[in-house]
């Protein structure tokens, strides 16, 4: 019998179709990563919203399997989310030194900065998240 492989999974949960709220999950094995952490500014008929954030649960179910979030730049519907999913999964983030600091200010601002993970990656850098290498 032939041993079964891995398979790489690529799972969005959100930035399909929309604009915003990006993110994107990475699953290899026992490894996933997460690409970006955004939330969306809601529609004019979602009255009493004030912002929107990506369905975690399938993360939450999996949490011992994240290696961390990367993220590829700082605007809003990329990093947004940020403070409001690291309450629930505390895990690394990396980023540019930009990206990074802008996320410091929004972290700050919801008393979670000297409990979060960051790492600054510069440009070039290849970082090993289990498995996985960005």
């Amino acid at each position: 019998m032939a041993s079964k492989k891995p398979k790489l999974k690529v799972i969005s949960l959100g930035g399909l179709h929309e604009i915003g709220k990006n993110m994107t999950v990475i699953e290899y094995n026992q490894d996933i990563i997460i690409i970006d952490c955004g939330l969306a500014f809601p529609e004019d008929d979602m009255l009493g919203i004030d912002m929107v954030i990506p369905d975690i649960t399938y993360l939450q179910k999996n949490a011992e399997k994240i290696r961390g979030i990367v993220l590829t730049h700082g605007h809003e519907d990329h990093i947004g989310a940020l403070p409001y999913i690291l309450k629930e999964l505390n895990v690394p983030v990396f980023g540019t030194l930009l990206t990074i600091g802008l996320l410091d200010n929004k972290l700050k601002e919801h008393g979670i900065l000297d409990t979060s993970i960051r790492h600054v990656v510069v440009p070039g850098e290849t970082i090993k998240l289990g498995q996985l290498k960005v």
